[in-house]
């Protein structure tokens, strides 16, 4: 059935405003589109560029390998291989001295004479007592003979005869004692001349003539008069670090500098050690012996000790801007395969300046990080942008 209407067979026709109204809304989704989507695929850069710069960047270095065959160089006390006071072992006033500072004396030459008026005259009445004991004894001994020929006679007790006996045996012992007590007192005499005891060099002189000689038998410590050094040897003392004490043998050899002879090497050996560590140093003490046969080399001067050592332990050397100070000991950064760090606590041996050595806590492939911020702790994720040594930057460890 066919409509009556005109307008039946013609579409509807949508009005204008609504297709400005939809021209419109694409327009502005193209906008929002254009100019929304760069904005936040910039704020993702950046926060992604932030991450990464969140990353702390470090410089890394090899350590390297230490020679197995090394110059340990310690510093020595230089010290008399003989070095003795000298003291007087009877009293008396100085008589006179005969040797003075810096002089060089042989065994047995005459240092000082003591002036002992008192033990002088207890010799002399220890010499008339000794006396009248052998007169004692000859009268007492004379005696007994006779009275052990009157006993075969009958003519006496057997009580009186062993009497005579008894005395004779006491007088011998008092006779005895009188010749020991002449016998001290001439060695008390002969300590009035003081001599040298062996070669060296009078390094001190602390007495004068007309001095009170006290040999310390008022009570009090006797007073020291002479200092003597042999100085044709002398014992140079070093503290050996305890890395190295199981290398420092003797037998080792040393070479010994001094500031006073500029590019001369004195020749010694190392011949003796303590063979124990010192628990407040960690260090053993040794001696190292120098022949002295001109003297130029004076007790108790500074040398610097050259030991040659062959280690059977590996060292490793690094920078000083690689260390970290902490109250827990000496540490170093060390950068994982995962890039995150490690810290070592280490052990240094020598100090070269801008260089050290580390004798424990390090391996041979470990990344070590240079100049490490001092917040930098274990497990911080870290990128590396160069390693020290490598020709290639940005190389990985």
């Amino acid at each position: 059935m066919k409509s009556d209407s005109p307008s039946a067979d013609r579409p509807r026709r949508i009005p204008h405003r609504w297709i400005a109204v939809g021209l419109i809304a694409l327009v502005f989704l193209a906008a929002l589109v254009w100019g929304i989507l760069p904005r936040l695929e910039a704020t993702a850069a950046l926060k992604k560029e932030t991450q990464a710069l969140n990353i702390p960047t470090v410089s890394v270095i090899r350590p390297k390998t230490g020679d197995a065959s090394q110059e340990l160089v310690l510093p020595g006390n230089m010290q008399p291989f003989v070095d003795t006071p000298i003291y007087a072992r009877t009293n008396g006033y100085l008589k006179r001295w005969t040797a003075d500072i810096g002089a060089h004396v042989k065994t047995g030459q005459l240092l000082a004479e003591i002036d002992t008026p008192e033990v002088d005259d207890q010799l002399h009445q220890a010499r008339a007592d000794l006396a009248t004991a052998e007169a004692n004894y000859k009268l007492a001994e004379k005696t007994a003979s006779r009275w052990q020929a009157l006993l075969k006679t009958e003519s006496v007790s057997q009580q009186e005869a062993d009497q005579t006996q008894g005395d004779m045996e006491a007088k011998k012992a008092a006779l005895e004692s009188a010749r020991f007590n002449v016998s001290r007192l001439e060695k008390m005499q002969a300590f009035k001349r003081i001599y040298a005891p062996y070669d060296g060099v009078i390094t001190a002189r602390n007495t004068d003539v007309g001095a009170l000689i006290d040999a310390g038998s008022s009570g009090g410590p006797g007073k020291e008069l002479f200092h003597i050094a042999s100085t044709q040897k002398l014992r140079v003392y070093i503290n050996v670090p305890q890395f190295y004490s199981r290398d420092a043998a003797p037998g080792v050899e040393a070479a010994l500098t001094l500031t006073e002879f500029p590019g001369r090497v004195f020749k010694g050996t190392l011949v003796r050690t303590t063979q124990a560590i010192d628990a407040a140093s960690r260090t053993m003490l040794a001696e190292v012996a120098v022949d002295n046969p001109t003297g130029e080399l004076l007790p108790g001067a500074y040398a610097q000790v050259h030991l040659k050592l062959h280690s059977g332990n590996t060292a490793f050397i690094v920078p000083v801007n690689t260390l970290i100070f902490r109250s827990d000991g000496m540490q170093v950064a060390v950068v994982q395969p995962d890039q995150r760090v490690a810290l070592k606590k280490i052990m240094v041996g020598r100090d070269f300046g801008t260089e050290v050595e580390v004798v424990s806590g390090l391996e041979k492939e470990d990344a070590v990080v240079l100049n490490p911020a001092d917040s930098l702790a274990s497990g911080t994720q870290v990128r590396v942008v160069k390693q020290v040594g490598d020709k290639t930057g940005d190389k990985k460890p």
